[in-house]
């Protein structure tokens, strides 16, 4: 099969990170921090390397502790913003709800969240406009901010059409424009592996992210990084293993946003994921997927029909095209290729529901592209010709 689903979770995965995943099973697979025999140690050890990896990637080596192990994006930012309005509502001594700016790009995962805490009236929300090919402006993200504003929750790329934001203009702006009391959350889930990301000169307060996709680990992992000027409640509370006295989560970090069992095999996943990145350069990754969208869109533009989204070129995107072909519906055109071609797509509306109201593309969505690091050239031209082919026949 060719496999161009890899916005939804990169695969295959490197061979590193199938070997060292089972080795950690077969040799350390015990419940890290949870007793003091020498298994235990290892896998706590393995455990905190992991994390200290993943604070150096995201320039947040100074502060390893902030760097929170999650059950994949969704839970990073689920914590991340119930647990912010939270902390945030026993603070607030106005009697208006909190203001939330946010965009109509964002994955249900923002959306959805926030959504229920406005119609809690626990917040308002601002949603900024994105320009026709998807991109957000600092200028427009300055002009929502209000007294009231503590929280600008954006995506970093689109996972519909692959626009990368400029979010340390935008990080700078939220920072400045907000006299240091608004928090800036960034979804980094389609560019946590292949897109450079500082959450210090972007002044990134929260960093949700996913270990499944370009970090290449295995599903059920992702992380939250959260900065030292951010207090979060708990998103759930039990056992840390090295502190079971206290009546609540103790207040310091990682424990008091990690209760319960890691999931060990995973992190030791993600451990040799981040080990690949570093062996062949995240800027050589970037580099073969630009080349290959690059490819996909000089191809798929030049068939009859086919309407593709988003930037015209690599600059300011990742390798992930969405199109949409006439007389098909999207999800007809998935299944001719998983079908007749042997090509994983995903068709629909990929979980961006308010992307595609503004694209015209709802409620039947796009068909979408997603390239990764595995991925070569040949597969490129197998799945324009693919198209070529089924439009011929529309």
């Amino acid at each position: 099969m060719i496999y161009f689903d890899n916005a939804a979770t990169s695969f295959p995965k490197p061979p590193n990170v199938y070997e060292g995943a089972t080795r950690f099973m077969q040799t350390m697979g015990a419940n890290p921090g949870r007793g003091g025999h020498k298994l235990a140690v290892a896998a706590n050890r393995m455990v905190e390397e992991t994390r200290l990896e993943l604070a150096r990637f995201f320039n947040a080596g100074d502060t390893p502790e902030r760097m929170i192990f999650t059950m994949n994006c969704t839970d990073g930012l689920n914590m991340a913003i119930k647990g912010l309005i939270m902390a945030l509502r026993g603070k607030w001594t106005q009697r208006r709800p909190i203001h939330v700016i946010t965009t109509y790009l964002e994955h249900n995962s923002v959306s959805r969240p926030l959504h229920q805490l406005e119609r809690d009236g626990l917040i308002t929300l601002t949603k900024i406009a994105n320009s026709s090919d998807g991109f957000v402006s600092a200028e427009d993200v300055s002009a929502a901010l209000t007294p009231e504003t503590r929280l600008v929750a954006l995506t970093h790329c689109s996972n519909v059409i692959g626009t990368v934001q400029p979010i340390a203009e935008i990080g700078r702006v939220v920072r400045e424009r907000g006299e240091g009391n608004v928090v800036f959350l960034v979804d980094a889930a389609q560019t946590a592996g292949v897109e450079p990301i500082d959450v210090k000169s972007a002044h990134i307060d929260l960093l949700a992210f996913p270990g499944h996709k370009a970090l290449l680990g295995y599903t059920g992992t992702g992380g939250l990084y959260v900065s030292p000027r951010v207090e979060l409640l708990p998103w759930r509370e039990g056992g840390t293993g090295g502190d079971s006295k206290h009546p609540v989560q103790p207040s310091e970090f990682p424990h008091r946003l990690e209760g319960g069992t890691h999931n060990t095999v995973g992190i030791a996943s993600l451990k040799e994921g981040l080990a690949f990145i570093h062996k062949m350069g995240r800027e050589n990754i970037r580099a073969h997927e630009r080349s290959l969208g690059e490819r996909v869109l000089d191809g798929l533009r030049a068939i009859p029909k086919l309407t593709v989204f988003g930037p015209t070129d690599m600059e300011n995107r990742v390798s992930t095209v969405s199109f949409r072909l006439a007389g098909y519906s999207s999800q007809d055109v998935g299944a001719i290729l998983d079908d007749s071609f042997d090509i994983a797509v995903r068709a629909g509306l990929h979980c961006a529901p308010y992307c595609h109201q503004k694209l015209g593309t709802y409620p039947d969505g796009t068909v979408r592209a997603s390239i990764g690091y595995s991925n070569t050239g040949e597969e490129v031209d197998a799945f324009v010709e693919a198209i070529r082919k089924i439009a011929a026949t529309g």
